[in-house]
């Protein structure tokens, strides 16, 4: 594997960043004025990310495809099986490269693009301007950039002179609409605010808050456009397809469950060094993941719990098979069929 001088998997925090090559020329962008991104850290990471960020162990195919999108600056969509840690990478790869608090961007079914991008309240501002005037009739040049508010994506696509991180988590779970509404604006990496450009005649430039705890930026004309363009993470479960021409705007990662000594080196970032019945629990694990689907974060509790509680050798067990249980029910079914009674009963 060649030594990237990026992102290079190993968790410390370097400044390999700004050894990025320029884009290829159909992915440059000179969006400005030139914006300086937050500090990382800050207080805006939660201690159970920052744990996440610490311990994350990239593969090399990881380590390899990070960088195809930083490089090419595209959209990195991640997809694998429940606690495959895909969420987790994004974590990692801004702590390791220094890009920042990780712009977050939960979807659920009713998420639209103009959620990801700003937030408008016209009715907050209607009351505002009747509030101050007397009237409902608000005046068109004042007060719009009041009640915006930059979301996620939108920030994410600030003209900062770093690029920023962004999870969008599980897109899968989105409208069917929601990825190729997302096509344009990643591939122009840009987007314009209309409640901005109608008043742009008269205030050319509005301070906008954002997605980050800080102070408003700049915004000109109402347009928006990034000139570092951002580390984008899209998480699937894989619960559906996306159209070709989604995909083929993306680099794409496939993770899978992490095995053997991939597997033990996970347990000792998180718990330390794996003593004999961890190492058990890990063969039990290996062992039973042929026969359905389990997570990782199944097996850390395990470790954990069992290790911290003091039981003795047949309580632990009994815990340990509690805690991991197969994800599917079929699996369980099988399980229960093949083991007779008991909840899970093959351990």
């Amino acid at each position: 594997m060649p030594l990237w001088p990026v992102y290079t998997g190993s968790g410390e925090p370097h400044d390999g960043i700004e050894q990025l090559p320029p884009p290829p020329p159909w992915r440059a962008f000179d969006g400005g004025p030139v914006l300086e991104a937050p500090a990382p850290g800050g207080g805006t990471t939660s201690p159970d990310r920052a744990h996440r960020a610490r311990t994350y162990r990239a593969t090399d195919e990881c380590v390899q495809l990070v960088n195809a999108a930083l490089y090419l600056r595209r959209p990195l969509l991640v997809t694998g099986p429940p606690g495959s840690g895909k969420s987790s990478l994004v974590y990692a790869v801004a702590r390791e490269l220094g890009l920042g608090p990780v712009l977050r961007w939960n979807i659920t079914s009713r998420s639209t693009l103009h959620d990801g991008l700003y937030q408008y309240d016209p009715l907050s501002r209607l009351y505002a301007a009747g509030r101050t005037r007397g009237t409902g009739a608000p005046d068109d040049r004042a007060g719009v950039e009041d009640h915006l508010r930059l979301g996620p994506l939108g920030t994410a696509l600030l003209p900062y002179a770093r690029p920023r991180a962004l999870l969008v988590d599980e897109i899968d779970k989105s409208d069917l609409d929601l990825p190729n509404d997302l096509l344009n604006v990643l591939e122009e990496g840009q987007y314009e605010i209309p409640e901005l450009v109608r008043i742009a005649r008269h205030t050319p430039k509005a301070a906008l808050l954002t997605a980050d705890p800080a102070a408003p930026v700049p915004v000109e004309h109402g347009r928006v456009r990034c000139r570092a363009f951002p580390f984008v993470v899209l998480t699937s479960n894989g619960e559906r397809e996306f159209p070709p021409a989604f995909l083929r705007r993306c680099v794409t990662l496939r993770l899978r469950q992490p095995h053997g000594d991939h597997l033990e080196e996970i347990v000792r970032a998180h718990l330390g060094e794996p003593d004999a019945y961890a190492h058990e629990l890990i063969s039990r694990f290996l062992e039973r993941g042929s026969g359905g689907e389990l997570a990782t974060d199944q097996l850390l509790n395990a470790v954990y719990l069992t290790r911290a509680a003091g039981l003795e050798a047949s309580s632990r067990d009994d815990l340990a098979r509690l805690l991991m249980p197969y994800l599917s029910e079929d699996a369980r079914r099988a399980a229960a069929a093949d083991q007779g009674p008991g909840p899970d009963a093959a351990f």
